[in-house]
């Protein structure tokens, strides 16, 4: 899958969805998945896993509320995509512009389904696993 977007230019850019995002100005129909990767990104460049998870969830529950959105929040999900984007983020030349980083992991991870290599359709689309991180069922999480 290729990346639809433009190509982030610089840092600014970057960090303007960050910004976007924290504040809410996204709508949801436009907070796609490079843009949650994107902001993953950030948060596990300026702090420690457990510390960038945290703020994600705490950030996506927010943008749920902030749009009276229910029942859209997964843990599972984002603790995945977060695991994925540690993975490329642990590997990468960090002494590489934020905004190169930025698109490497957009064409790295751009496929979203990548979720369904690791999980079943109905073990991801569960109650449960919308409410807590669920172990992977088809093979185990290799990153």
């Amino acid at each position: 899958m290729t990346n639809q977007f433009a190509p982030y230019e610089n840092e600014e850019e970057v960090l303007e969805v960050v910004r976007r995002f924290e504040s809410c100005e996204y709508a949801p129909d436009e907070f796609k998945h490079r843009l949650h990767l994107t902001v993953a990104l950030v948060y596990l460049l300026e702090a420690p896993y457990h510390t960038a998870l945290e703020r994600m969830r705490r950030g996506l529950k927010d943008f749920v509320k902030h749009h009276g959105l229910s029942g859209v929040y997964h843990e599972t999900l984002t603790a995945f995509w977060m695991r994925r984007v540690l993975a490329f983020a642990e590997r990468a030349d960090r002494a590489r512009p934020l905004a190169e980083l930025a698109n490497g992991l957009s064409e790295d991870c751009a496929d979203p389904r990548l979720v369904f290599d690791y999980y079943t359709k109905e073990r991801i689309e569960s109650d449960k696993a919308r409410a807590y991180w669920l172990d992977s069922d088809l093979k185990p999480i290799d990153f």
